[in-house]
């Protein structure tokens, strides 16, 4: 070991025996943590508003199809609402379907509820909406890709 060598050691151990040098050594050690706690959260909360932001979609497309019988058998725009609603969140799909009831709780078919339904005839929206999130950090033993899904469901005024 040369003399500029010793010189060194000498004054990190003097750092490192002192106060200051204990809260830096302290500091050096929990920083990594810290910074993974704050990526942590963010990535979460990203996901999160990405969740929600597809569970929202659903529910725009359920809305326009349960404002009457005739939207309600609009499946595309229905689609096209739930897809509008959401454009910060790529990739966003949805689905628009009806489905009706009588009202005595036995299901059938919409095209022929008037003939197989002697009660009254409730009709139903539905918009399933999904959509598949990159992580903005690629952590090993979790997946590259989450698929968010929504779902929502809507008795049609009569």
């Amino acid at each position: 070991m040369t003399p500029r060598h010793g010189r060194l050691l000498r004054l990190f151990l003097r750092v490192v025996r002192s106060n200051r040098g204990g809260a830096l050594i302290e500091l050096a050690l929990i920083m990594p943590v810290f910074t993974l706690v704050i990526l942590g959260s963010a990535e979460f909360a990203r996901l999160a508003y990405a969740g929600i932001e597809v569970t929202n979609a659903a529910r725009a497309g359920v809305q326009y199809g349960a404002q009457n019988h005739g939207t309600a058998q609009n499946t595309a725009t229905m689609q096209s609402a739930a897809t509008n609603d959401s454009p910060n969140v790529t990739d966003l799909t949805a689905t628009a379907s009806t489905f009706c009831t009588c009202s005595n709780g036995t299901a059938v078919t919409c095209a022929n509820a008037a003939t197989n339904c002697t009660a009254r005839i409730i009709e139903y929206v539905q918009v399933n909406t999904s959509a598949s999130v990159n992580p903005a950090f690629h952590v090993p033993g979790l997946p590259s890709t989450y698929t968010l899904k929504g779902e929502a469901v809507m008795r049609v005024q009569q």
